[in-house]
């Protein structure tokens, strides 16, 4: 059964400054032999089919979509998850059409996570498809999704990206979202968005939104491309002229402003695909890292005005060592290398490897694609979602690759698959070396799976102390990949959280000030032995997906007790006492030293 907020709500309130949920790992470990992650989706209840509304045309959106969200929209304190859908394309064109048929009503689904742990430890896992009640009902052709609690009620909002403009999501709070896109200004309009970030650039409380348009396109205006063999292809980026992307500062009273000219961030344009913010040269204000699709990338340096200065050709971070663009769809940030600073990884174009800038300090970064070992291992693949996790919780941060090719691959086409585009996604193990091994084969069954993956979003899904991944799969079923492997080891997981404003419309409650997710909020984890961690709350990275707010850190076989510090987006720092290990544990900010 699913408990209401009012459960979780009490209990809270322990020395950290919030609430410690009972040890999620009582449960006996996965077997040694035992696959490291296993397929769910369909088995509890995550029963979904992408359309990507293709008829043979090779229509350019087809290939890009769709994201995923994880977010915990009835505040029971487990994940649910949200799935972009498609829809027709080709204005004469009709379902008839479709090479592939819808599975059922077209629109974007909402699924309600109904976890149930057992008194043993034993993990229910279960999803409830919950779109009708919820009063969902978005039916345009979809790219991503953002996650974030835009009017600090304490509800968790979702800002969807489309082909043809935005939509903002309101949590009502009581199981049901509101269509507040024109009321709040931030639609977009005729924008074709792929990825977007909520994320409070100036530090007053608010959630701002980036939103990355890609390409200025429609189907009338669909370019004719062939394939190296002569076969009608989908087209490179470069045939179309790329839009604008837009920053929207929240005005604190339910409306956002267009800031792009002010802010600065309006001179080179897209096409966006990646989107990442972090405080990437250390100076305690949250920058934006935009991946382009062949053009140059940008790293958007907060000025602390209001104002963005684009360093990424000083950085090191606009092109590859010779100079050229690269593909740049997936993008997360992560201290992979534990030295304190934000390492940026990218996900590109088969004949472009994947590429891993890593941060020298001040945001100064290098190259290092060759040197870690990520880059010969993706040659043959064209990687989509992406992010730093620590799979097996031995505190060295790893990466998953979600891959699709976005051209025919002639093998397959001779074969007579209609959507010849399928690649095995992969799984690095970060070495604790400064390199990393290609562990896919090892990892099961999940990653012999042949899709057309797209967004990938990652967190724990079922509580037990490791990091699961959804995967968004282009003219295919949602993949659920569940993690058993992680919980072997020692873990620590953290809910960074500040109360809102006292202004904030709706916050207030017969508990007091509502709490929201402090999203770039970065803690400093220290450790008796094995030297400090810094993991970072975020919801954004990837490719147009929404993560996982919360913070999980592995700590592998110690079970030595770690101090805490918490630097927070309003540019506080807080010390708390020692957290408890293998459980979720809640930090307010307001609470600590």
């Amino acid at each position: 059964m699913k408990f209401p907020a009012a459960v979780f709500a009490a209990l809270a309130l322990v020395s950290c400054g919030g609430d410690t949920r009972p040890n999620p790992s009582t449960a006996a470990p996965a077997p040694a032999d035992a696959e490291w992650f296993i397929e769910r989706a369909k088995e509890t209840g995550l029963d979904f089919v992408h359309f990507n509304g293709m008829s043979g045309e090779q229509y350019y959106p087809e290939i890009m979509a769709p994201g995923v969200a994880l977010f915990d929209y009835d505040n029971d304190g487990d994940l649910d998850v949200y799935l972009v859908q498609g829809a027709m394309l080709g204005a004469k064109k009709t379902i008839k059409d479709a090479t592939y048929p819808p599975a059922g009503p077209l629109g974007d689904r909402l699924f309600r996570n109904d976890l149930v742990v057992g008194t043993d430890g034993k993990r229910t896992l279960h999803f409830t498809d919950v779109t009708g009640p919820s009063g969902i009902n978005v039916t345009s052709y979809g790219m991503g999704v953002a996650a974030g609690d835009y009017d600090n009620d304490g509800f968790v909002d979702l800002y969807r990206t489309g082909l043809s403009g935005s939509v903002l999501l309101h949590n009502n709070g009581n199981g049901t979202f509101t269509d507040v896109t024109a009321k709040t200004g931030v639609g977009n309009p005729n924008g074709w968005a792929v990825p977007a970030s909520f994320v409070d650039y100036d530090r007053d409380g608010w959630l701002d939104l980036y939103v990355g348009n890609y390409l200025l396109y429609s189907v009338a205006g669909d370019l004719d491309c062939l394939s190296v063999t002569g076969q009608h292809d989908y087209c490179p980026p470069n045939s179309y002229r790329a839009q604008p992307d837009r920053l929207y500062h929240n005005r604190g009273n339910g409306t956002f402003e267009d800031v792009t000219s002010r802010a600065l961030v309006g001179g080179a344009d897209g096409p966006a695909l990646g989107v990442s913010t972090a405080d990437f040269n250390g100076d305690g204000w949250i920058d934006i890292y935009v991946g382009n699709d062949g053009q140059p990338n940008q790293l958007w340096v907060n000025q602390k005005n209001g104002t963005f200065k684009d360093s990424a050709f000083i950085s090191g971070v606009a092109v590859n060592g010779q100079g050229n663009s690269e593909a740049s769809m997936g993008i997360d940030a992560g201290d992979y290398d534990n030295d304190g600073d934000e390492d940026i990884f990218i996900t590109n174009w088969l004949a472009q490897m994947n590429v891993l800038y890593v941060n020298l300090g001040g945001g100064v970064f290098e190259d290092r694609r060759a040197a870690t070992g990520l880059g010969p291992p993706s040659l043959a693949k064209t990687g989509f979602g992406a992010a730093w996790f620590d799979y097996d919780n031995d505190s060295w941060l790893d990466l998953l690759t979600a891959n699709g090719s976005v051209s025919i691959i002639e093998a397959q086409a001779r074969v007579n698959d209609p959507f010849p585009l399928k690649m095995l996604n992969q799984l690095y193990r970060n070495l604790g070396n400064g390199r990393f091994e290609d562990v896919s084969a090892k990892a099961g069954k999940a990653f012999t799976l042949n899709d057309v993956s797209r967004g990938a979003a990652f967190g724990d899904i079922d509580n037990d102390g490791d990091e699961d991944v959804v995967i968004g799969t282009a003219a295919g079923p949602a993949r659920l990949l569940i993690n058993n492997i992680g919980n072997r080891n020692h873990w620590l997981g953290l809910r960074l959280v500040g109360r809102v404003l006292p202004d904030a419309p709706g916050q207030a409650g017969p508990k007091g000030p509502a709490l929201r997710d402090q999203i770039g909020a970065r803690v400093e984890v220290i450790r008796k032995s094995g030297g400090t961690l810094w993991r970072r709350a975020r919801s954004d990275g990837s490719y147009a997906s929404a993560n996982d707010p919360r913070v999980l850190v592995g700590l592998g076989a110690s079970t030595d007790p770690v101090r805490l510090k918490v630097s927070w987006p309003s540019g506080k720092t807080e010390e708390f006492s020692v957290a408890p290990l293998d459980r979720w544990t809640t930090l307010t900010e307001g609470t600590g030293k």
